[in-house]
């Protein structure tokens, strides 16, 4: 009976206690702010505390009780390291909290591991308790636990905006259009564009398809729609020139200038490719494609084997030019080594799967172009302009 008892098993410890540092997580929401801490010298339990929202005051010095009572308990000075999820709040926070000479960290919520029950419970507590053992075996050196995120710079921040404003701009743009194009289909009028420069002329005599001029309300919706959409134009404009503006201060040896000496490449793509993409650094080229999203994503069990096509599950801007990319560099490099492997791969295919093709094209391409514009790698068989 006492060897039994001998022989047992030891139950291992729910969260490991020995630590150096008290560990927290911050879940964000407009109003409040749950702190949730594990200490040490406090045992497994971890404490919950609500801030509110935007208190940085009052955050740190819940970061002050939290040392002073790990101190009075262990005896030593404990530094603090913060985990937090990307989303709307943005960088601002891991930053201030920088400034203070604290630890932070901000990840990639859906790299943490999770139930995969149909029914799971989530609640911020739930969320906060899983965000420090994440932080945990992150800092203990195990791969693949959670994917960090790494913040840009405040500059680097900043230059994103043009573009992006661009891209909403423009579908703000197409939606007007289209709304411009219903109403008049309605009335029975069609090969009406309100992109071009006499639309207002042409509005003029426009009729019905039943040959009567437009009613005053439907025209006069229609006036107020080319009005908004004529305003979206000049702020596409402006953009666009604040975005020529950026790219002169740049250097000629700068990644997105070097990008536009590639025929096919404009202002806009490279200058999308270098905010969103290539000023962050890669080790490789499989680091690369996981951050456009352009990864394949394999599944295998036991003898079943399927490709689930990539994984895009990273920079979905940075993927949609790279697709868009792809399709243009077939006009404009057809005598490049990745046009030819284009046209090679679809002509075996008997003509099909033109589209999973220009996705496996756009990584190529994506590769091939983060070469060139950081070591100079000129793309096969490509056409560059002199500088």
């Amino acid at each position: 009976m006492l060897a039994a008892t001998t022989d047992r098993p030891h139950a291992p410890a729910a969260i490991r206690i020995d630590l150096g540092a008290i560990f927290v997580s911050m879940e964000l929401s407009k109003s409040t702010w749950l702190i949730t801490s594990l200490s040490p010298g406090a045992g497994e339990r971890m404490s919950k505390h609500v801030v509110r929202a935007g208190d940085i005051a009052g955050l740190m010095d819940r970061f002050t009780q939290l040392r002073t009572k790990a101190a009075q308990r262990t005896g030593q000075d404990f530094g603090v390291i913060v985990i937090q999820e990307a989303g709307l709040d943005g960088f601002w926070i891991h930053r201030v909290l920088e400034r203070e000479g604290i630890e932070s960290h901000v990840v990639d919520p859906a790299s943490i591991a999770t139930s995969r029950r149909r029914r799971r419970a989530k609640t911020d507590k739930i969320d906060g308790e899983a965000l420090v053992r994440a932080l945990l075996a992150y800092k203990r050196g195990e791969p693949r636990v959670c994917a960090m995120v790494r913040p840009p710079s405040v500059e680097e921040e900043d230059r994103r905006r043009v573009c992006r404003e661009r891209k909403v701009l423009i579908n703000e743009r197409t939606c007007h259009v289209n709304r411009i194009k219903g109403l008049l289909f309605t009335q029975g009028i069609t090969g009406y564009e309100p992109m071009r420069r006499d639309r207002r002329d042409r509005l003029k005599d426009m009729q019905t398809g039943d040959g009567r001029p437009l009613a005053r309300h439907v025209e006069g919706q229609i006036h107020r729609e080319l009005d908004r959409l004529e305003l979206i134009m000049q702020q596409i404009k402006a953009v666009e020139v604040e975005r020529d503006a950026l790219i002169k201060e740049e250097a000629t040896d700068t990644p997105v200038t070097m990008l536009m000496h590639v025929k096919g490449i404009g202002p806009e793509f490279a200058a999308v490719l270098c905010s969103e993409g290539l000023f962050r650094h890669f080790d490789n080229r499989r680091q690369l494609a996981a951050y456009a999203g352009l990864a394949p994503t394999p599944w295998q069990s036991g003898s079943i084997r399927r490709e689930q096509g990539v994984s895009k599950a990273g920079n979905a801007r940075l993927r949609s030019t790279m697709v868009e990319l792809s399709w243009l560099w077939l006009r404009y490099q057809p005598d490049s080594a990745l046009a030819r492997w284009f046209h090679e791969r679809v002509q075996h295919n008997g003509g099909r799967l033109k589209k999973p093709t220009i996705v496996a094209l756009a990584r190529k391409l994506l590769v091939a172009l983060w070469k060139y514009a950081t070591a100079g790698v000129v793309i096969e068989g490509a056409i560059v302009k002199a500088a």
